[in-house]
């Protein structure tokens, strides 16, 4: 399924993180929580960036270090290091990122359209770049990205 045109994201309130050197944003509005990064239950077989599990208040969360993810090396686990608990499609999902910073809120003219680097750089999962000043967030679509994560969709399961 290929894109015609790439998304580009809306106006709003973006919860700002860090991956290596870089400053990303994600929609507020996904975020449940954001917690310290806690041991991990291990899943057997699972890919390299698949964490594990951890139990949140009764709901088993697959949790998934961004920076293994998106291929980031030094992905190292200290006290700066941060689970950003995501509500994405009816799924409860953690995300591993080096640290929180802020909440920036962007409107239409500080988002600009990811731009085209040919095959050798997969935009699936950006949705834009917002500005702010002279600082620069990579807006990311947590959705698509998450989809090519290779969780376990239980509604796929039980379909099965």
């Amino acid at each position: 399924m290929s894109q015609s045109s790439p998304s580009t994201a809306n106006a709003g309130e973006y919860l700002s993180f860090t991956l290596g050197n870089e400053q990303y944003g994600v929609d507020i509005l996904k975020v449940q929580e954001i917690r310290g990064y806690d041991q991990v239950t291990r899943v057997p077989d699972a890919p390299d960036y698949i964490k594990g599990v951890i139990n949140l208040r009764g709901t088993i969360v697959p949790v998934i270090d961004l920076r293994l993810k998106l291929r980031l090396e030094n992905a190292r686990y200290d006290a700066f290091t941060v689970m950003i608990v995501l509500n994405v499609e009816q799924r409860v999902v953690g995300i591993v990122v080096d640290s929180v910073s802020d909440v920036i809120a962007l409107n239409a003219e500080q988002i600009r359209p990811t731009p085209e680097f040919g095959a050798a750089v997969d935009t699936r999962f950006i949705n834009g770049i917002g500005t702010q000043d002279e600082r620069m967030l990579i807006l990311l679509d947590i959705e698509t990205l998450l989809d090519t994560a290779e969780l376990v969709d239980t509604r796929r399961v039980d379909a099965a």
